[in-house]
């Protein structure tokens, strides 16, 4: 009895699943045939358990069911009698009771006795039977689905075309509204296009990566693999390494998404467009650059405005920009009063781009400078030099990554940035002017704890005058006088470690004393460092220490008093020249600050870090800014910044002899500012 079962089994089996598909062999409803490996199988399926009967591929065992591929998209069938087979010529042919031939593979002309397989690709191929040749295949007609042995591809010579097209909805795998292609630019890109009309578009192919991909560095692994010839063919394909189930799709919203299979779910490892209007083609226009922020939004490339105030503030960026200042190029001009280049990091290379044989950077600056028509250019790693001689369509700016992007100026529209440049780049230098002393100060307290091994009280008599030249020790009573006694009227405001005070000696010098509380927290290192610090930084825009007073319990430093404005005034005073560096940061990385003569002689992303690190330097909140360790390893490493708050204009009453200590009365309330402690 047993026997007889699993001879039934058997049989049963055999009926439901076949090898091939033969003239004599039929494929029926109810039937599959499977691939070799187990992977793959073809039958009919009805989505969402309709009337409607389709022939299909999918991935076999996996529930839900993934369908990657089907025959009749556009004429389901709905008798149960229908099967799928193959005539005496070699053609697929899908046959309904009601309908007749509801679908058919083509005219192929080969030997009788042809069949059709499914391969361990999931590849259905018809094989000829004297040839043994593969004289049809589905992967010459793609659905929505591409898998690791397909591709997408074009030709030229033949006309031949390989693309996706989405179904219409996820029950419904007639055509929908978007293809997925690539190009025959060189080099080429990837496509989707809604109609007629681009939707989303990858950038140029660099080798191992779209340029218009941000998660596509030059760190990634590349799961795709595109080649161009000289012929006008070229294929695109990809391989998701140690998963040996991935497939890329096309969803009916026009979304490309690549899935991986770990065994026991489908994982989303790429999507693009994602829901970032940034994404969408062209959505601020020719020569409008959208900012891939949250929210993204939409500017105009420096030297451009907006074609259409009104429709810019109703949020209709499509018009795009115009040029400002047009340009004056004739011929083949050198002038370089007449034109000059503008960079812009952290771009997708635009689209309708030109590939122009050049050897390097420079040559690639000079054959678009010599060509009037050349509107920008940009030197890829992976590419070359890329020209674009029309509208710049589809450019995105990027937080990270992207490309460097040189658009061709009226020399007239970067003259008005020489006074910013002045001003940004002083404020710069003495940024980085204190972040070293901030730096020595931190080693030289590290080397005072190493030998702070001497009794609580002995640091009164340690410090001598011979060890900081022009330091004057003051008396008490000196200091009395001269503040008439730590008098309030004379009170300039309180600090961390304790109060400030104005006075006059009795050269009718005036000072200002900065006098210590018990409670302060501030130790010996600490008061003898500032001592020293302060007695060797030498600048104008810093306050001069004069001497101390230590009697007691009190400890007193006394400072030259300045009447005018203090270093803080410059560096965080002025809100409108933190504000255009931050801007100038955020368009270009920086790279606007340097001059045209050294801009080609430098790397953008350099210049990006240290602007970077000064702006974090010049946060309006002391909290914003990084501390001393956090300085250093900002300057000695490669590791990640944070992100620079934009500058917040803050209506500020200062009293000059406060900024002259150091305090700031903000809406009453004080902040110190930089000041030796």
């Amino acid at each position: 009895m047993t026997r007889f079962v699993c001879l039934l089994l058997l049989v049963m089996l055999l009926s439901f699943t076949y090898a091939a598909i033969t003239p004599t062999s039929p494929l029926s409803i109810g039937q599959t045939l499977s691939s070799s490996d187990g992977v793959y199988e073809l039958g009919f399926f009805s989505p969402n358990n309709t009337q409607n009967q389709y022939v299909g591929i999918w991935f076999k065992g996996i529930v839900p069911r993934v369908v990657v591929w089907v025959a009749n998209r556009e004429k389901p069938v709905t008798d149960s009698t229908a099967n799928l087979a193959i005539n005496s010529k070699g053609s697929l042919l899908l046959f309904s009771g009601k309908d007749g031939i509801v679908w058919s593979s083509g005219e192929t002309f080969a030997s009788n006795g042809s069949h059709a397989e499914l391969s361990d690709s999931g590849n259905l191929i018809v094989v000829g039977k004297v040839s043994g040749r593969t004289i049809w295949q589905s992967f010459d007609h793609l659905g929505d689905t591409l898998l690791h042995s397909s591709y997408l591809a074009y030709n030229l010579v033949t006309g031949e075309k390989r693309v996706l097209t989405s179904w219409k909805s996820y029950t419904d795998p007639s055509p929908g509204d978007f293809v997925g292609e690539i190009t025959p630019q060189v080099p080429s890109q990837g496509f989707i296009m809604r109609g007629l009309r681009p939707y989303w578009r990858s950038g140029p192919w660099a080798k191992t990566r779209f340029t218009g991909v941000p998660l596509m560095d030059e760190s990634y692994t590349s799961t795709f693999s595109l080649h161009q010839d000289v012929n006008g063919s070229g294929y695109l394909s990809f391989f998701q390494r140690n998963y040996k189930i991935s497939r890329i799709i096309l969803t009916p919203e026009g979304s490309m998404k690549i899935f991986r299979y770990n065994g026991t779910n489908w994982e989303l490892y790429y999507e693009a467009p994602l829901a970032n209007s940034c994404y969408i083609y062209g959505v601020c226009g020719p020569f409008g650059l959208c900012v891939s922020s949250v929210p993204p939004k939409c500017k105009c490339f420096k030297g451009f405005v907006p074609k259409s105030i009104e429709e810019w503030k109703r949020g209709n960026w499509t018009s795009g920009c115009v040029r400002r200042t047009e340009l004056l190029c004739q011929g083949n001009s050198t002038g370089e009063d007449v034109n000059v280049f503008h960079p812009v990091a952290n771009i997708k290379p635009p689209d309708s781009y030109e590939f122009a044989n050049s050897l390097n950077a420079e040559e690639c600056y000079q054959s678009c400078f010599h060509n009037c028509s050349c509107l920008a250019f940009s030197y890829i790693s992976g590419i070359g030099c890329l020209v674009w001689n029309h509208d710049l369509m589809d450019a995105v700016q990027f937080s990270a990554g992207g490309e460097l992007l040189s658009i061709r100026l009226a020399s007239s529209e970067l003259d008005g940035n020489k006074r910013k440049k002045t001003i940004v780049a002083s404020t710069v230098s003495l940024t980085l002017f204190v972040i070293l002393g901030l730096a020595s100060f931190g080693f030289w307290r590290c080397r005072l704890e190493d030998n702070a091994h001497i009794l609580k009280d002995a640091w009164r008599n340690e410090l001598k005058p011979q060890d900081v030249p022009g330091l004057d020790f003051f008396e008490m009573n000196t200091i009395q006088t001269a503040t008439n006694n730590f008098s309030l009227s004379n009170k300039l405001g309180q600090g961390g470690f304790g109060s400030v005070y104005k006075g006059k000696l009795q050269d009718g010098k005036e000072i200002a004393v900065k006098r210590l509380s018990s409670s302060s927290g501030q130790g010996k290192e600490e008061f003898m460092n500032e001592i020293v610090l302060i007695s060797k930084l030498q600048h104008r825009n810093l306050v001069r220490i004069l001497g101390c007073c230590i009697e007691g319990e009190e400890r007193l430093l006394i400072y030259e008093f300045m009447l005018n404005k203090s270093l803080d005034t410059f560096i965080f005073g002025r809100f409108e020249t933190k504000q255009q560096a931050w801007e100038t940061w955020g368009e270009n990385g920086g790279t606007d600050l340097l001059d045209q003569g050294v801009a080609y002689s430098c790397r953008p992303l350099e210049v990006e870090r240290c602007v970077h690190i000064g702006l974090l330097c010049v946060q309006h909140q002391p909290a914003d800014r990084p501390n001393t360790l956090e300085l250093l390893s900002m300057l000695t490493t490669t590791s990640d910044l944070p992100s620079p708050k934009q500058p917040t204009f803050v209506a500020q009453t200062r009293n000059e002899e406060f900024m002259a200590m150091g305090l700031t009365t903000v809406s009453k309330m004080t902040d110190s500012v930089i000041l030796g402690r």
